[in-house]
């Protein structure tokens, strides 16, 4: 259906290199100027830095009946990482909530990142189509959000051309990167072949100064590469971190027998190329947080920091608590730099 920029050889099997730091779980997460006190959990958290604190976005949700998920803003200080991070407690505000019919049903998985100066979160958004079982399109999409004087201002939601709208089921694990051919959108479709496909868009010069919210229309859709044979599907992680003029980006991917969710890494070019991928897995779940919760055996990244010679990671811990874990950056980079690999272009 698109064509394919790379091919990667993968083995199932995985050699963990992710140092855990602590979890951070819902009882201890206090939230203002709302009447409950604390959400029912929280997970799939993205991670900004800003001098000696990181800044957390967590995927909240309040019940359990519709699970509509918001996202909570709190500030970690980075000595907490490496020193208490099971007990202490944190003051958040719920920054993005569902309020159209393109996140009516919940502003879920966060990604924060940084362009041309701009603060941007882009989150998965569940379409007012969600629990529609007459409606199978366009379920959940990418919605973007820029932070400006007056707080995060929801800036545009994505789709694809309308000649293939109607085959989107779902759009998520989404956000922007900026590259030399331009800005990109990179996505995760589920089509109505029921296959899912890792896609990288061109989307118009002008999206970040979007002054009123509205429709972007993605073009040039290509797939990135494609899953494993032992797996079900691949999915976007972390948004990029620059590292010696490449971009290090971590992706999940889903066992096809035991339906687990781990992780593995790639490096792209500033054109927005695959260069390098790990040959395994470089996490899977193995503490009992990772192992036991609301989706059992999930580790799910959704941000990574460069903090020193180190690179911070925010992830979901069974849909039940944001993991913090840490990478050695030289060992993440001696493995990638040792599987290059070759892509065929757009």
């Amino acid at each position: 259906m698109f064509p394919l920029m790379c091919k990667a050889n993968r083995e199932n099997r995985t050699i963990d290199i992710v140092k855990r730091r602590g979890v951070i779980t819902a009882d201890r997460v206090h939230l203002k100027k709302y009447p409950m006190d604390n959400p029912v959990t929280i997970f799939n958290a993205s991670i900004m830095v800003e001098e000696d604190e990181l800044i957390v976005y967590g995927r909240i949700v309040m019940g359990y009946f519709t699970y509509a998920s918001a996202i909570a803003e709190f500030r970690v200080p980075i000595k907490d990482i490496f020193n208490n991070l099971f007990t202490c407690h944190y003051t958040a505000e719920i920054i993005l909530y569902p309020d159209n019919r393109f996140d009516l049903w919940g502003v879920e998985d966060p990604r924060a990142y940084e362009i041309d100066g701009k603060w941007l979160i882009t989150y998965c958004g569940r379409t007012v189509y969600y629990f529609d079982p007459s409606i199978r399109v366009e379920r959940t999409l990418p919605v973007t959000a820029v932070l400006d004087k007056d707080g995060w201002r929801k800036l545009c939601v994505f789709r694809m051309p309308e000649s293939l709208r109607n085959f989107v089921i779902s759009d998520k694990n989404a956000f922007l990167i900026k590259t030399k051919r331009g800005y990109k959108l990179l996505h995760r479709l589920h089509m109505r072949d029921e296959k899912f496909y890792l896609t990288i868009s061109d989307v118009p010069e002008d999206v970040l100064n979007l002054k009123e919210f509205c429709d972007v229309i993605v073009e040039n859709t290509a797939l990135v590469m494609e899953h494993a044979k032992f797996e079900d599907k691949i999915g976007w992680g972390t948004p990029p971190i620059k590292v010696d003029g490449e971009y290090l980006l971590l992706l999940h991917g889903v066992d096809s027998e035991t339906k687990a969710y781990k992780v593995f890494a790639i490096l792209m070019n500033d054109e927005g190329m695959v260069t390098a991928v790990t040959p395994h897995y470089i996490m899977e779940p193995k503490e009992c947080y990772e192992i036991y919760g609301d989706r059992p055996f999930t580790v799910f990244p959704c941000g990574a920091q460069l903090l020193d010679d180190s690179v911070i990671i925010s992830y979901g811990a069974a849909d039940s608590a944001i993991g913090i874990g840490e990478i050695d950056l030289s060992e993440i980079m001696s493995i990638l730099d040792s599987n290059r690999i070759e892509c065929y272009g757009e």
